[in-house]
């Protein structure tokens, strides 16, 4: 370090105290050793019911995960992250266009397709599907998918 550069301050203020955990709804508290088990049933199923889908996550409008249900090949992390980031663009465009709340957002790549659904207003589902998937039945089952992931969150 040289003489020029200065240290960034440091915190010396006590933090304040965490608020207390939230306690689960009952429907995801089920086995301890699998995190929100009622939720990874959903998106389990999710990928059973849609031929070409390869995963999905869960995660919140500020990019963090929740769970998912995607193959090693993929990351859920950076996942739920793009989720968010797609989530405020759609969010901008509906707001600049006055059409109401954010649905729904498509991404369609060379290989494939990105698909992200709001999961009430706190957390997001986002599909990565095969250049095969069929999108119309995504959309069609997606949407309810999210409306019981919505349910499931709700605090008791």
């Amino acid at each position: 370090m040289s003489s020029g550069d200065t240290l960034l301050p440091r915190r010396t203020a006590k933090q304040p105290d965490l608020p207390p955990p939230v306690r689960l709804p009952p429907s995801l508290a089920g086995d301890p050793s699998l995190p929100y088990p009622a939720i990874g049933t959903e998106l389990h199923e999710l990928r059973l019911q849609i031929p070409g889908v390869q995963g999905s996550v869960l995660g919140g409008v500020d990019g963090l995960l929740i769970t998912h249900d995607v193959p090693d090949t993929l990351d859920p992390d950076d996942l739920a992250a793009m989720a968010a980031a797609t989530f405020g663009l759609g969010r901008q465009v509906s707001l600049r266009l006055g059409q109401g709340e954010f649905r729904q957002s498509t991404v369609r790549n060379q290989a494939g397709y990105f698909s992200v659904y709001a999961v009430g207003s706190h957390a997001l589902l986002s599909v990565v599907g095969a250049d095969a998937i069929n999108v119309a039945r995504l959309h069609l089952h997606a949407p309810p998918v999210a409306e019981r992931l919505a349910k499931l969150l709700e605090p008791a």
